[in-house]
């Protein structure tokens, strides 16, 4: 691993976007779901008991506990506590020097302690998988002190457990497909149900659906190249194998991203791909020229003979892995009818061989690096200059690897289950450790889409309200298909929570959701902060007058539609067929909906608490009537470009300062040359100005003689002329004298 400050600090800036969309997704939402009169309270959760605030914590770790001190129920605690992580999630993104491991350590606190009482509708992956990164990131982040450097040396130790992380993520992912014997994942088909049976498909996943089974066959195996065999050249020591590895990691989740709304699961995962990259391809995405050391401008042949061995070996890596893809799915070309066929060419109990043939290499390749990352970090810290400094670098690299070890050590239980053997031979106190730090969700399991829903048709339930039992009105979500003309709508990173929960109930019967009876009986009682979460906009809620007095549940099977024989798109979105009550009709004081409302415990046996009319809770009121007054989604992307063109404008400002600063070294740098210039100068003047006085005196002279000589020749001049004056008058006088004569 190479320079890695400014992958660091990209990883830094992510997070801190991704705590801003969840704490803001689910601040708006804390009414509805766990408020007094929501579905499923909180309050339930953090029972009075008469223990001290210490055995509380250790019963259920979080800070809720402290909320009657402060004078808020749970509900307005909760909110207090997803308003701050969303203000100071917002803050760090915005100001670089708030990325301190100090404020993520407070963000984790104040996610898990939401966590803690979200009960099943905050039980998700992508929350577990928040909680762990937001944890490696207290770890990644740096402690800005006084008298700290801006380097640290033991940075690439902390931040190779991001790319660790990285590594369960995908390769469970892939595992758990084939391992969960779905026939859809072994017969290559999955894709085929996949972009219409997701919880909240966007409009491409209508495109995405209509493509040729091929296609979609030949998708699913590069998607099981991308996460078993991939992931493995994270830990290549060739730079170009992980910088292929994260451009394939990129490209499967931007497609995902594309077809379907996994609120901020993609953008996370790709935010853990940046531990694959370093400072010198980050300078080439920005243009910047990278600084060639004398080394590697005077290459040795034997430097060149090893480069060259590297690009056989990279390439050899290639041709393997394609031979392996050919082989174990059976790829053929059909170029007569221009496709690719696939198929998987192994068996089930020889997957289960290959498991148990990587599982545990891969653990020892996992040490090997982390083992190569402390060694070289040590190494660096003998080098540093000074004994207090090299003391001082000692204790961090000492503390940091001790955590990095431990990181390591007890993730490999989570990592292991779905190999049996491996996991059973791991040390005792591994499996300790575990378990005293499970309910802080430090290290989690992690396995998305094992088995592929909705092969016969997309379940879906939907309620219908009516007024007279005789004309029933369907009451419509805002994310969720329901009617089969409303597109898909386009939601990340917000997660409806109930829209996602409905998915779930649709997939079983009603008794597995005890959730659904709360929600029908808040819909009877016309609870205005549940109906928000089914429609923002109460207009479009078709009971916002007067809460109906009937309710019942349908279940439905839905499809993409299908374009029509001209290859024009249709009128609709969706084609559906009824299958079966979901929910009897049921009202107010009906006895099958309080017997299932006291089966479950969803009666309330003691009154809420009084709200105060303290500040605090009158401020927290006043800001959540006017934040949630706009669609989620929207709130947070406003959110997100406010902190980013704020982060843009801080970047464009303190390159002018730094470019402003050069300027001045430079031309402090250039005073005393100036002024030795400027002697040498005046000297260089004096004695032009000496050798232009000489050379005047030297022309004054000159000009004289040149003078007499000209009198000179002038006088010569007018004597010759006059002696030939003379020569003719005495031509003429003899001629004069010779006519005489003749006469």
């Amino acid at each position: 691993m190479g320079d890695i400050r400014l992958p660091r600090h990209m990883f830094l800036w992510c997070l801190s976007a991704i705590y801003l969309f969840a704490f803001a997704s689910l601040y708006v939402q804390i009414p509805g779901l766990y408020g007094n009169e929501g579905l499923l309270p909180a309050r339930w959760q953090l029972r009075v008991s008469g223990k001290s605030v210490v055995e509380q914590l250790k019963d259920s770790p979080t800070l809720l506990w402290f909320g009657p001190r402060l004078g808020l129920d749970t509900q307005q605690c909760m909110e207090l506590f997803s308003l701050t992580g969303a203000l100071l999630s917002l803050m760090t993104l915005a100001l670089p020097p708030l990325r301190d491991c100090r404020v993520f350590l407070v963000l984790w606190i104040l996610y898990l302690s939401l966590y803690q009482v979200g009960q099943v509708f905050l039980y998700f992956q992508w929350d577990n998988l928040l909680l762990e990164t937001g944890f490696l990131a207290i770890l990644v982040a740096p402690m800005k002190m006084p008298w700290s450097s801006k380097v640290c040396l033991h940075d690439n130790v902390t931040f190779w457990l991001v790319r660790w992380l990285l590594f369960r993520l995908m390769f469970a992912s892939g595992v758990v497909k084939l391992t969960s014997r779905c026939p859809t994942w072994w017969g290559l088909t999955a894709l085929t149900y996949h972009y219409e049976t997701q919880c909240i498909p966007t409009q491409l996943a209508w495109f995405a659906h209509q493509l040729p089974v091929w296609f979609q066959k030949l998708s699913v195996v590069g998607a099981f190249v991308i996460e078993m065999a991939v992931p493995f050249l994270f830990f290549s020591p060739i730079r170009r194998h992980r910088l292929t590895a994260f451009y394939m990691q990129v490209l499967l989740q931007v497609f995902i991203i594309l077809s379907g709304n996994y609120n901020f699961f993609n953008i996370l995962t790709i935010t853990l791909c940046l531990s694959l990259l370093d400072d010198q391809h980050v300078n080439f995405w920005l243009c910047r020229p990278t600084l060639k050391t004398e080394s590697s401008m005077d290459k040795s042949s034997l430097q060149n003979l090893f480069s060259g061995l590297a690009v056989m070996l990279e390439v050899s890596v290639y041709a393997l892995l394609g031979y392996w893809i050919v082989q174990y799915f059976d790829l053929q070309v059909d170029w007569e009818k221009k496709r690719v066929s696939s198929k998987t060419a192994f068996t089930y109990f020889e997957f289960n061989g290959f498991l148990k043939t990587v599982t545990v290499p891969s653990i020892w390749i996992g040490v090997l690096c982390l083992a190569w990352e402390i060694i070289t970090a040590m190494f660096k810290c003998a080098c540093v200059r000074g004994v207090l400094w090299r003391l001082w670098s000692t204790i961090q690299w000492a503390v940091m690897a001790a955590a990095a070890v431990s990181m390591f050590a007890i993730s490999l239980v989570p990592y292991t289950y779905f190999e049996y053997d491996a996991n059973s031979n791991l040390w005792p106190g591994i499996r300790t450790a575990f378990e005293m730090t499970d309910r802080y969700q430090l290290v989690n399991s992690y396995g998305l889409f094992r088995r592929m829903t909705g092969v016969g048709g997309r379940p879906e339930v939907v309620i219908e309200g009516s007024m007279d039992r005789n004309t029933w009105t369907e009451i419509e979500f805002m994310y969720k298909p329901g009617n089969t003309s409303t597109a898909p709508p386009v939601v990340a990173p917000h997660q409806p929570r109930l829209d996602w929960q409905m998915w779930f109930a649709a997939l079983g019967p009603q008794t597995q959701s005890p959730w659904f009876s709360s929600l029908l009986h808040r819909l009877l009682q016309g609870k205005r902060d549940v109906v928000k979460l089914i429609q923002t906009d109460e207009s479009q809620y078709p009971f916002s007058k007067q809460p109906p007095a009937y309710l019942r549940a349908h279940r439905y099977k839905y499809w993409f539609s299908e374009p029509k024989a001209d290859g024009s798109y249709p009128e609709r979105w969706w084609r559906r067929v009824y299958v079966e009550e979901f929910y009897p009709v049921v009202y107010l004081g009906d006895s099958y909906l309080e017997q299932m409302l006291v089966q479950h415990g969803l009666k309330d046996k003691a009154p809420p608490r009084r709200s105060s009319n303290a500040w605090l809770p009158r401020l927290l009121r006043y800001v959540g009537e006017h934040a949630r007054e706009m669609p989620a989604h929207l709130l947070l992307w406003t959110l997100f470009s406010s902190a980013a063109t704020v982060c843009l404008l801080n970047s464009l400002r303190s390159r002018a300062h730094h470019r402003q600063h050069e300027s001045l070294q430079n031309q402090h740098t250039d005073k005393p040359a100036a002024g030795r210039t400027c002697s040498n100068v005046a000297e260089k003047n004096e004695k032009k100005h000496e050798e232009e006085e000489e050379e005047k005196e030297g022309v004054t002279k000159d000009d004289a003689e040149e003078d007499g000589k000209e009198q000179d020749k002038d006088a010569t001049s007018e004597e010759e002329q006059e002696g030939e004056i003379e020569e003719e008058v005495s031509a003429e006088e003899t001629e004069e004298d010779s006519l005489r004569k003749r006469k």
